[in-house]
């Protein structure tokens, strides 16, 4: 299958900030399948996470640590989504600005820029999937994403979880199991996840 990364990642964006657009104002601090953090953490790390990934292109770093996000939000989360596409908008002509070029700097090391823009695109949907659930939104990882997102988590899971410890082991789903389920699963969630019942 052949996936234009560029693209892969402006639509894993779009679902992220249609995440977040869905967030209640009272589930900002809902639990998440990220076990240690809320929504509005799980929402800064995310967003911060775009920022680290092309820090070595635009050479700004990051506006704070993508693992222990500082909370910018105002108005109980009603800039969120604001906030949001300006950092989405700008990593996305960062990656796009590096199109002609054999390699590229990145936290992971030097890889093409479509390479680059497609790990972007793996991050984005995964947490745009944790927002979502935690939230209640019927906003499935949806299989076509899912499938095109195969090639950056094949490449790059297992190597984030042994050098970085950053995704928590696979989970075990059926075999007859969807792209999607299978995806997330890869990377540490439990596809039927649910927000625990207070």
């Amino acid at each position: 299958m052949s996936v234009d990364g560029f693209k892969l990642l402006a639509d894993a964006q779009e679902h992220l900030l249609a995440a977040v657009r869905g967030v209640p104002e009272e589930k900002w601090g809902a639990a998440t399948p990220c076990s240690e953090w809320t929504v509005r953490q799980v929402f800064h790390h995310a967003r911060l996470d775009q920022q680290a990934l092309t820090m070595q292109i635009t050479e700004e770093p990051p506006e704070g640590d993508p693992f222990e996000p500082a909370d910018v939000l105002a108005d109980g989360g009603r800039d969120a989504a604001t906030r949001l596409k300006a950092t989405l908008d700008a990593a996305l002509k960062a990656w796009e600005s590096e199109r002609e070029a054999e390699n590229v700097p990145t936290p992971m090391g030097p890889m093409p820029a479509e390479a680059g823009a497609m790990v972007a695109a793996l991050d984005a949907a995964v947490h745009a999937w944790d927002i979502a659930a935690a939230t209640g939104q019927d906003l499935p990882l949806t299989e076509d994403l899912a499938e095109r997102l195969e090639i950056p988590a094949s490449r790059m899971v297992e190597f984030v979880r042994r050098s970085f410890g950053k995704f928590a082991p696979v989970i075990e789903v059926p075999a007859d199991a969807s792209r999607a389920d299978k995806l997330l699963a890869f990377t540490g969630r439990d596809p039927h996840w649910s927000a625990p019942v207070r």
